[in-house]
């Protein structure tokens, strides 16, 4: 995986080649620690040996585990957006519904195969009443961002709205599919993939 791009969790962004590397190791055992132990039993001393660096590389760039799962989050996100990106270039133009299955595909692949996703995808586990950015928000954006470019078409209000209840709704429906089975209701995968559909065609038609 790449180096989280340079955000505020980050107490020093990396420049040389080693310290990026390092900076890697450091989120890749952050993402396993989470599978074994879950995000309350995360430490920055877990994850300092399970990357086999000491406890003060992981300081050098987090000052604790939130800022640590975030920035694991923002990679995520990364990742999520280029791989969308790279697979929308391979699509005929024009084909919403066709992007539409991509971004739900490639989600639910990462929520099955990538460590630490389950708990960590887009964004940091809290409290209903924790201030912080809204993580739907920030992916919505991201991801009417690549649909305008696919499209060839201006982003507008009405479309970011569309973009933002398909990502809630998306949201809940595939929770409750990865609680229902451990690899995603292949019933209510289809149900989320027919909705998705239906409501963005008064938007994207």
């Amino acid at each position: 995986m790449d180096p989280v791009s340079p955000a505020n969790s980050l107490r020093r962004t990396p420049v040389q080649q080693r310290s990026a590397e390092r900076l890697t190791r450091i989120l890749d055992a952050c993402a396993e620690v989470l599978d074994e132990s879950g995000y309350e039993q995360l430490s920055t001393r877990a994850v300092a040996q399970r990357a086999g660096v000491p406890i003060g590389s992981v300081y050098r760039f987090f000052g604790n585990k939130r800022a640590m799962a975030d920035a694991l989050a923002r990679r995520n996100l990364d990742q999520y957006a280029r791989v969308v990106s790279e697979r929308f270039a391979a699509l005929p133009a024009g084909d919403w519904r066709l992007a539409v299955d991509v971004v739900l595909d490639e989600y639910i692949a990462m929520k099955r195969s990538l460590p630490g996703f389950g708990l960590v995808d887009f964004g940091v586990p809290a409290p209903p009443q924790s201030p912080g950015a809204d993580t739907n928000l920030v992916v919505a954006a991201r991801l009417a961002e690549l649909l305008c470019r696919h499209l060839g078409r201006a982003g507008d209000a009405r479309l970011s709205r569309a973009v933002l209840v398909a990502v809630e709704a998306t949201d809940a429906l595939l929770q409750l599919a990865f609680r229902s089975d451990p690899d995603g209701d292949p019933a209510l995968i289809g149900e989320t993939r027919s909705l998705l559909h239906a409501y963005l065609a008064r938007t994207l038609d």
